[in-house]
């Protein structure tokens, strides 16, 4: 179900605090607020896309397997230097 933003109307029209429900995709917007009864109405905005810019996206992107699968060379530092944990790079780079 989508989330949508409202906003209360001010008796001068402008627009007042702003909530979030989750509503049917078929649900008639909503002309009251739910709680206190006000005047609202339906805000646009921008639609929310967990995808390719997630955390999940991101980590696996950043993983070993797929660096060293792209030619990169990943290093982590360590009590002796910076250890290699993947790609073609010298084992260690001392400080």
């Amino acid at each position: 179900m989508p989330l949508y933003v409202y906003e209360e109307v001010l008796p001068d029209g402008s627009g007042g605090d702003r909530f979030e429900i989750l509503q049917s995709i078929s649900a008639p917007a909503l002309e009251v607020h739910p709680e206190t009864g006000l005047p609202v109405r339906r805000c646009l905005t921008s639609a929310a896309i967990s995808r390719p810019w997630s955390a999940q996206s991101d980590s696996t992107k950043l993983s070993d397997r797929n660096l060293d699968k792209m030619g990169f060379t990943k290093y982590v530092k360590g009590k002796n230097g910076y250890e290699k944990t993947c790609g073609d790079g010298p084992d260690i780079i001392r400080k």
